[in-house]
């Protein structure tokens, strides 16, 4: 019981946890708020990449052979880039997305899946250890801010009231906790599933980082400091590593 409390409260934190700091970030002026964001994007991209190939993929390595875990990646992939196509996982990270009447109801179904998918990812990741399951919360709720802000913007673009936005979102991130109480579910009843679960969630966040973030960053749309960039990505990066060897 205390590695499902820790499990899901980290699952928790990975979903909702970018949803608080994007909240706050809203008090600020157009502005800041303009300048930041584009910032917790790169951020999130190194964040993102790190546990993917830093973390994820090695655990991965250690049980199953590299076409087992390279294939269940490839499958990973495609599987993500299907559900992309089907509109559940493109997300906007700016507040000057078209806003359309279908839009609002896909935000918040792509948002709830999004999380539910996230919350598997960081409970699989507990389970191989607590240490891997903080870095995933990481990397996940980095990404989440900036995905975040452009959901609740797209939603007050809309109509909806702040409060009304807000409280949608975290019922969309609470979403998290069903899909790590099905991670939990899974690996135990099939105790060998974890790798691959492993190498899958590796999938999703590898997809996002260079499908949806790093084409942004290309084509300046967020920030046209390649510098910058850089350097947000490096200490994206250099916060799992040194996480990894402070907790791993």
């Amino acid at each position: 019981m205390p590695l499902l409390a820790t499990a899901l409260g980290l699952s928790l934190l990975g979903s909702c946890g970018g949803l608080l700091v994007a909240s706050s970030l809203l008090l600020f002026n157009d502005n800041l708020r303009t300048r930041l964001v584009p910032w917790l994007v790169s951020y999130a991209v190194g964040a993102l990449l790190g546990v993917a190939l830093l973390a994820l993929l090695p655990e991965a390595l250690e049980t199953l052979a590299p076409p087992q875990v390279f294939g269940t990646l490839l499958l990973g992939i495609l599987v993500f880039f299907v559900l992309e196509k089907l509109v559940l996982l493109r997300h906007c990270h700016t507040e000057e997305c078209q806003v359309h009447g279908a839009t609002a109801p896909l935000v918040i179904l792509g948002g709830a899946f999004h999380n539910f998918l996230d919350g598997a990812i960081v409970c699989a990741a507990v389970l191989t250890s607590v240490p891997l399951g903080i870095n995933t919360a990481i990397a996940v709720a980095a990404h989440e801010i900036p995905q975040e802000v452009g959901d609740v913007a797209i939603l007050l673009a809309a109509g909806y009231s702040r409060r009304r936005a807000l409280l949608l979102n975290v019922v969309s991130g609470a979403s998290g906790l069903a899909g790590g109480l099905l991670a939990f579910g899974m690996v135990n009843v099939i105790p060998g599933i974890r790798p691959f679960v492993l190498a899958f969630s590796s999938a999703s966040l590898l997809y996002i980082a260079m499908s949806d973030l790093i084409p942004d960053l290309h084509r300046g749309q967020l920030d046209q400091s390649s510098l910058r960039q850089v350097l947000l990505i490096a200490a994206g990066v250099g916060t799992i590593v040194v996480c990894e060897r402070l907790i791993g």
